[in-house]
């Protein structure tokens, strides 16, 4: 109950993706971790702990073990730090029917029915403009309204009956949050300081009109004005933002028994959140005394939307990592590839578990189960990058700690969904096994999974850490086979 507990803060603070890379560079700093950055020189030392960000919504943090010689092998978790949601577009202002609603853009596969009818409000970062001594500078920060301020309301049954029977939901005309009526937004509009002149507002030229910012007509003066008394700056200082609509419900553990997580982002929020504390606590006191290989999570942005970005999984973040780190201790670059067969990635992404009221989705022999542990994802097509020689490695980890494991494989008649492992696996030729913990209502706004399998997921990662360098010794002969 505790690691589900550590969870829920962890994911109470993350609406989006910067927040929780921020959150993850607390927890790391707090640990030890040294933060370093890509566009400086690395001065790396064997048995210190270190992280980097990039565009502050991917992170990657290492921990050199205290025998580590450049050529060694890396152990890697790798998950995502984005979920489906609703961005909001760069105009955003929409006025209907005396209405103010704001415009968003779908990202990712959401269910975008379960947005309709939930207590919404807005959160990212935010580029502000700083005023000081005369000089001009510019800050990234994040930003999260914690009251309600927005809805998607359904529409009555008795306007469509047919709701019942299908709900199909347009995400261009239906999945507009309402942010006020026009005429509330009127008659508190901000005036200047003569208190004659509106700021923002048309008039016929005899007196000047200050904008709210540069962009004052993209969003409503409203919703800026919000923002900019949270962020503690003035709405002219607002420069440009990524937001996105998240539901203010908070996190929590609940069931009858207390058994399930409630949340939103669990998909992939709670991978991150597992292997991140599972590397802080498998490289705390001494434990890496006897370590020769480089300890690793990396946590990525842009997984929902295939992952090539400049801070996703396509991206190089992950073979610079492995190639600055290897080369800092040494310039023969041929050691490069010798590190990655070397090494080994655990691709953690949640997974599907066997739903009561539909239990034909899944087939018969691969059915994972709340409580069970970890799922191993097998996909003969490659949608997931598990093969015999990883499996067996995840196994026999699994097997050693009396930790439960169980298998999924998609029905021939369904497609699958695919994970940050191919990607990287095709990219850097590293061997990797796909992983998940078991969860229901994937995509939703308010997706739940076990309590259980938060702490199995947690204990398997850790024992992946503190294992892996002895699996790797028993299993030469299966690793220099090729």
């Amino acid at each position: 109950m505790a690691v589900a507990a550590d969870l829920i803060d962890f994911l109470n603070a993350s609406p989006t993706a910067f927040h929780a890379v921020e959150e993850a560079k607390k927890r790391l700093k707090s640990a030890g971790y040294v933060q370093i950055f890509e566009r400086e020189d690395w001065d790396l030392k064997a048995g210190n702990k270190y992280f980097f960000t990039r565009n502050h919504s991917t992170i990657v943090a290492f921990a050199l073990g205290k025998k580590y010689v450049a050529g060694n092998g890396f152990y890697i978790i790798g998950a995502h730090t984005d979920s489906p949601c609703l961005k909001l577009k760069p105009v955003s202002k929409v006025t209907k029917s005396g209405f103010l609603e704001v415009g968003v853009q779908t990202y990712g596969g959401g269910l975008w029915h379960t947005w309709f009818d939930r207590d919404l409000t807005v959160a990212g970062r935010m580029i502000i403009r700083s005023r000081k001594d005369g000089s001009e500078s510019y800050l990234h920060k994040l930003v999260r309204l914690e009251e309600p301020i927005m809805r998607i309301p359904t529409l009555a049954i008795h306007l469509e009956r047919g709701t019942n029977d299908g709900f199909k939901v347009n995400t261009q005309t239906h999945l507009l949050p309402v942010l006020a009526t026009s005429i509330k937004a009127e008659l508190n509009k901000p005036v200047s300081a003569d208190d004659s002149t509106e700021i923002g507002a048309p008039n016929d030229g005899s007196k000047s009109s200050k904008k709210i910012n540069p962009g004052g007509e993209q969003h409503h003066s409203l919703l800026l004005q919000l923002l900019a008394a949270q962020a503690g700056c003035e709405p002219s200082d607002i420069c440009d933002f990524e937001l996105q609509a998240c539901d203010t419900q908070p996190s929590v553990i609940a069931g009858a028994m207390k058994e399930f997580v409630f949340s939103g982002r669990l998909d992939n929020l709670c991978s991150s959140f597992c292997s991140l504390k599972a590397l802080i606590d498998a490289t705390s006191q001494n434990s890496l005394e006897d370590e020769v290989g480089v300890r690793m999570v990396a946590l990525f942005d842009h997984e929902e939307v295939g992952s090539a970005s400049a801070q996703g999984a396509g991206s190089p973040v992950m073979f610079d990592a492995l190639s600055r780190i290897t080369n800092t201790f040494s310039p023969d670059s041929k050691l490069i590839p010798k590190a990655i067969q070397r090494s080994f990635l655990v691709s953690a992404d949640m997974a599907h578990a066997l739903h009561p009221n539909y239990p034909d989705k899944h087939e018969e022999n691969h059915q994972p189960k709340f409580h069970g542990g970890l799922v191993i994802k097998h996909n003969a097509n490659q949608r997931y990058a598990t093969n015999a020689v990883t499996s067996f490695i995840f196994r026999e980890i699994a097997a050693k700690h009396n930790i439960p494991i169980q298998d999924f494989v998609i029905r021939n008649d369904m497609p699958c969904g695919s994970t940050i492992g191919p990607i990287l696996a095709s990219g850097i030729g590293i061997r990797t096994v796909d992983v998940g913990a078991p969860q229901w209502s994937m995509h939703s706004i308010r997706e739940m999974c076990a309590v259980d399998d938060v702490k199995h997921s947690y204990q398997h990662f850790k024992a992946f850490f503190q294992d892996l360098q002895k699996i790797y010794t028993l299993s030469a002969t299966v690793f220099g086979s090729g």
